[in-house]
């Protein structure tokens, strides 16, 4: 009963039921949560990745080792492509740790961070700090507040399934790129949402597929890896504690059901801007 509810829920979001109730209420709930949720040693809201282990593992400093799971993600997601001197866009940045990642290990010579929500974007900045190379704004990704061409790598990183209109989405990653540029993406989707997400990007003739993998393993070992750590912490909350539980994917919840056995798909491409 409970996979044929997530079946009609996903269905009526791929066909476009209700997009701008979906997207007003996850501002809502990231607003609220970072005003609640104000520790300074959660700077990511993502679910985490860990690669197989036959990989060598990445080189982390020390201190930011506890966020290893987290920022598995964004490893993944700019492996192979060249950020040193670039200017990197990260849409949906969250509490803003992925995008610090990206200015402090790949030598990007601007890494921009915006959001949504615009009391995360205040969060981000008070976890992350500032710099000349570093910055997070309040911006829509549905009309991204950049000039045509600025970047030369955006990323996207479990954010565009709070979006309502995905393919709006795809056509701003296609005009803030500049040409031969790179457009990292990694997000969950269910079974039934897969035709509209593979149409959406299909129709941005601009962005070119460079590679595919799936990541569900190594999310759900994150997960895993995590979940002790997110119990306790979500013990402190108890009024809302079997909500969060559900919303952080920890053990037994639905979310982690269904990412095990295949009903959730989490995938990651990478694709090229032509020109």
């Amino acid at each position: 009963m409970t996979s044929r509810v997530f079946d009609m829920v996903l269905e009526a979001a791929d066909r476009g039921i209700f997009p701008k109730a979906r997207k007003w209420g996850w501002q809502r709930l990231y607003n609220l949560m970072s005003r609640f949720w104000t520790d300074g040693d959660w700077r990511f809201m993502n679910y985490g990745y860990l690669p197989p282990a036959d990989k060598a593992a990445f080189p982390l400093d020390e201190i930011d080792e506890p966020e290893r799971a987290f920022i598995g993600l964004y490893f993944q997601a700019v492996d192979g492509i060249d950020l040193a001197g670039k200017r990197v866009l990260e849409v949906g940045c969250g509490r803003g740790g992925g995008t610090a990642y990206v200015a402090n290990y790949h030598g990007a010579a601007k890494a921009v961070g915006v959001d949504y929500s615009p009391v995360t974007v205040k969060r981000a900045q008070a976890l992350n700090g500032e710099t000349d190379v570093l910055s997070y704004a309040f911006g829509d990704a549905e009309n991204l507040p950049f000039e045509d061409g600025s970047f030369d790598v955006v990323v996207n990183i479990e954010s565009s399934h709070c979006y309502s209109d995905m393919d709006a989405f795809l056509r701003e990653v296609a005009r803030v790129l500049r040409p031969g540029g790179s457009f990292t993406w990694a997000d969950m989707r269910g079974k039934a949402m897969m035709p509209g997400t593979d149409a959406s990007f299909e129709a941005v003739k601009a962005l070119e597929k460079q590679r595919e993998t799936v990541l569900s393993p190594g999310v759900v070992a994150a997960l895993d890896q995590m979940n002790e750590r997110k119990v306790a912490r979500i013990a402190k909350i108890p009024l809302a504690g079997r909500f969060f539980k559900e919303f952080a994917g920890t053990k037994g919840s639905a979310l982690y059901k269904w990412l095990k056995n295949g009903e959730v798909i989490y995938l990651a491409r990478v694709y090229r801007k032509a020109g």
